[in-house]
């Protein structure tokens, strides 16, 4: 049971940064809630931001990957916690990687027997308010 929550996770953040809009729709409760703080100061309910998101690829095309770090998941029946460190590089056009890091969470609960995420938390990986190091 663990590997495939840790499969449909990694299915789901591909999705994203691919733009493979179905396979998100599929990994992705409808009721979906998130707080992602460098968006905006407020929960966003729903499929439609990230679905416009990514079929106007917002992550960019090339080369990228992802790690994450420390990652810890928590299971309780049919609901699952997965937490990590995320870190994103990303092949930079000119040449050269950048690397961007957030502490994030999010909630898998199994419906129809499938995980789905239905909550995303994501905060700086840095100390608050925000100051970057």
């Amino acid at each position: 049971m663990e590997q495939e929550i840790w499969d449909t996770l990694h299915r789901h953040l591909n999705s994203i940064f691919s733009g493979d809009v179905k396979a998100y729709e599929e990994t992705t409760g409808d009721d979906l809630s998130l707080f992602e703080w460098w968006v905006a100061p407020h929960r966003q309910d729903g499929l439609d931001f990230h679905r416009f998101m990514i079929e106007h690829r917002w992550a960019g095309e090339g080369d990228y990957r992802y790690d994450l770090l420390e990652p810890r998941l928590q299971l309780y029946d049919d609901t699952a916690i997965v937490s990590y460190t995320f870190m994103l590089s990303r092949a930079r056009p000119e040449g050269g990687v950048e690397h961007r890091l957030h502490n994030e969470s999010r909630v898998l609960i199994k419906r129809d027997g499938q995980w789905q995420i239905v909550h995303v938390h994501k905060s700086p990986a840095w100390p608050a308010p925000f100051a970057p190091q």
